[in-house]
């Protein structure tokens, strides 16, 4: 039946009628999602080697925390009401108009003629990532069947987990070799393809049709909570705008900062008052975030990328600044993290299939990222080479076998209808507490550099080498004692922003405990049952 609709005559997990999709249109239709995915997780990836030669273009080494923040700030705001949308509004043209806000933030990226201007582009692709990556797993799960899914999910993670592994590569070639605007000129190209692979691809909605375009969008504007999302929105611009100009801008107990931080307080009270209110129908229900597994899944999933989205954006600031390489050579100075992290990540999902139990994972991920970054926060001008790559393999290791353990524990312990709203709340919780750290990071950066500089290097301005960018240090000092003096505060700066990721991975094992100990494995009464309605399905 190459290339033709495959009709379902079951309801599998409560979806009526569904048209599985199968043959050539299938493989048209992973082929485009896979691209997706995979450019997501290389935009999340790519601007990290990037970044000290972006500082050095705009003279904006203070705004490092926005270029991550502003992405994954706008992405977690947004997360919450992508569900509603694509659950009433036509799930292809949904996905795509996602996929086109994430290219034409792409654009704004690459044609930046300022630091500002680029940090908007990053809110913009932010706003479209939301939807992109719920988009992709719904999708799947309305166009093949329950027994196929995890094969094609295995297809697109497989993919786009090469995001990662090239994204410090391709970012550090483009910046050594052209201009780091083509680290976000290269999602155009690959947009038209996908675009054009799904243009043409039918993909079945999960639930029945409600009448024209006008009564869908009308029951959207019923469903989305508004108020809820413009709360949530206040809240995080105040509590970031407050965590990024303290004690650079303005001094911490400056009548703005106080006030930024007090509105943030008041903004969040509002908050959860309105989500108490609406109940099933606010951005997060509580009676999903209630559950023990997944407030205390979301602790431990958001402290881990918290981390790790620290690392990303500080450890090429180390190799480019203090050990002078080049942004190609720091990318490829952080393959043993992320080598290490994929092979654990893979080898950890099989393993767990096998055993059973995803508890004891993610402990051991704990444990290891926590003595990794610990030993990375060492990290000075004499580190010899094989301890930072040691000291990364550490850390990559225990991230890789313990990224997926609370999405596991979500969707092996909450009813099926439970699920989506768990894994966005997952997903929400991770970007908001990562953009909150990456802000936190920079300003204690920045303010250690201030303080630093005086210490170790009296005869500089701290401020020129603010001024003057990750890469741009050099140009400021020339070569002798007083440039070691300069690197050795610079070392030190940065190993300062890894003791709030030390932070949030030792807190994650008060927490850890609450994802359950739980048997995923199939059991043998279940598997004729299965088997024989996958052979029926297909």
């Amino acid at each position: 039946m190459s290339g033709e609709l495959a009709r379902s005559s079951s309801s599998e997990e409560g979806d009526l009628d569904l048209n599985w999709i199968t043959g050539l249109p299938l493989a048209i239709l992973m082929t485009g999602l896979s691209i997706v995915m995979f450019l997501v997780l290389l935009d999340s990836s790519i601007i990290g080697t990037a970044t000290p030669e972006i500082t050095s273009a705009f003279h904006s080494l203070e705004d490092v925390g926005w270029y991550g923040s502003a992405y994954m700030l706008a992405s977690a705001v947004v997360q919450p009401l992508t569900g509603k949308i694509y659950s009433t509004l036509n799930l292809k043209w949904s996905y795509l108009a996602f996929f086109t806000i994430f290219e034409v933030g792409s654009l704004i990226c690459g044609v930046a003629r300022s630091s500002i201007m680029l940090i908007i582009g990053r809110a913009v692709a932010g706003i479209g990532v939301a939807g992109l990556q719920s988009g992709s797993l719904m999708i799947v799960a309305t166009a093949a069947p329950l027994h196929r899914r995890a094969t094609l999910n295995g297809v697109l993670i497989g993919i786009s987990q090469a995001g990662i592994v090239m994204g410090p590569l391709i970012g550090g070639a483009f910046t050594t070799y052209s201009t780091w605007r083509w680290c976000f000129y290269i999602n155009l190209p690959l947009g038209a393809i996908v675009a054009g692979s799904l243009f043409f691809v039918r993909i079945p909605q999960p639930k029945a049709p409600l009448g024209a375009a006008q009564s869908r969008v009308g029951a959207l504007v019923k469903e989305l909570d508004f108020l809820g999302f413009i709360l949530l929105t206040g809240f995080s611009i105040e509590l970031l705008l407050a965590l990024e100009m303290g004690g650079d801008t303005y001094a911490w107990n400056s009548s703005v900062i106080i006030g930024l931080l007090c509105g943030a307080v008041v903004t969040l009270v509002a908050f959860l008052f309105w989500q108490h209110h609406m109940g099933d129908r606010a951005m997060i229900p509580f009676s999903v975030a209630s559950k023990r597994v997944i407030w205390c899944g979301f602790l431990v999933y958001s402290f881990l990328m918290a981390a790790l989205s620290t690392l990303s954006y500080y450890i090429p600031i180390y190799f480019q600044s203090v050990l002078d390489a080049t942004a190609i050579l720091s990318g490829v100075y952080m393959l043993p993290n992320i080598v290490a992290q994929v092979i654990t990540c893979v080898s950890s999902g099989i393993l767990v299939e096998k055993l059973g139990y995803y508890l004891p994972w993610s402990i051991v991920s704990i444990v290891l990222t926590t003595i990794g970054t610990g030993l990375m926060s060492t990290f000075d001008v004499n580190t010899p080479t094989g301890e930072w790559i040691g000291y990364q393999i550490i850390f990559g290791a225990g991230c890789g076998m313990g990224i997926q353990m609370p999405i596991l524990a979500a969707q092996n312990s909450l009813p099926p209808s439970d699920i989506p709203v768990g894994i966005a709340i997952l997903i929400f919780f991770q970007c908001i507490v990562s953009a909150i750290w990456l802000a936190v990071a920079s300003a204690i950066f920045t303010n250690s550099l201030s303080t630093l500089m005086p210490q170790y290097a009296p005869s500089v301005s701290a401020s020129d080498i603010i001024e003057a960018g990750a890469t741009g240090i050099r140009n400021v000092v020339a070569d002798g004692p007083v440039l070691r003096q300069v690197l050795e505060a610079y070392s030190k700066a940065i190993d300062n922003t890894f003791y709030i990721a030390i932070a949030s991975l030792g807190a994650s094992i008060f927490f850890v405990w609450g994802i359950g100990w739980k048997d995923i494995r199939r059991k043998k009464e279940d598997a004729l049952p299965q088997s024989t309605h996958g052979m029926l399905a297909a």
